[in-house]
């Protein structure tokens, strides 16, 4: 029986326009999952060369893939710099009010 040979999935390699990174962005601002935020702006960064965001940023390489990591935990002036160097915007809309019952 030959065996398949398989390769870890890479959300970067897929990331090819600015609106697939606005909108993969977007779809993990949905979830409300800081963890996977971070992750998402990761894979946007090592998509747009994470070189790159270092140097726009003034912080890191190795920082950055660190704190861009699923058990990452950024700050959000972290974030900020991270959003604007890959030419993002993050937006607020209405959301519905829970009752706190």
């Amino acid at each position: 029986m030959k065996k398949e040979k398989t390769r870890l999935w890479d959300a970067a390699e897929y990331l090819k326009t600015e609106e697939d990174m606005a909108a993969y962005l977007e779809a993990a601002l949905e979830e409300n999952d800081p963890s996977l935020i971070a992750a998402a702006l990761g894979d946007i960064a090592r998509a747009k060369g994470m070189a790159q965001i270092a140097k726009e940023t003034g912080l890191g390489r190795e920082s950055l893939y660190k704190a861009l990591s699923p058990e990452g935990n950024p700050e959000f002036s972290t974030i900020l710099k991270v959003v604007k160097a890959l030419g993002l915007q993050l937006h607020a809309v209405a959301g519905k009010l829970r009752s706190a019952a």
